[in-house]
């Protein structure tokens, strides 16, 4: 296949244009909360347990839930905006601790040794 981006968009539109035609696709804000969430989840895995991670993870689910109870239940903004900043705090604070890794230091096994 020499370039397959073009009928991927238009099947990818095509599709997301029928399921909204149709009333199948949940609403915009409902999506993006999903997206968010499963972003912040997907980070944890990929990622693992960093001090990136720790804060940017759980941020992105607090972010993704915030949409939803705004969408949902009418939650101000300001309400959302000034847990999400204490939220934020406590994170950061947490991340400092030297038992959290860097970033870009992980665990690995130690290389296996020549028997010569």
């Amino acid at each position: 296949m020499k370039n397959a981006s073009w009928p991927i968009v238009l099947i990818t539109l095509g599709s997301l244009w029928f399921l909204k035609s149709t009333a199948l696709l949940p609403d915009t804000s409902t999506v993006l909360a999903l997206l968010l969430a499963t972003a912040g989840v997907g980070l944890f895995l990929l990622d693992g347990l960093n001090k990136g991670s720790l804060v940017s993870a759980p941020l992105l689910i607090y972010a993704g839930a915030a949409v939803f109870l705004n969408d949902r239940y009418g939650l101000r903004f300001s309400h959302v905006f000034s847990l999400g900043m204490v939220l934020a705090g406590i994170l950061m604070l947490i991340a400092q601790s030297t038992r959290i890794p860097s970033r870009g230091r992980r665990r690995r096994l130690a290389p296996p040794h020549d028997s010569q």
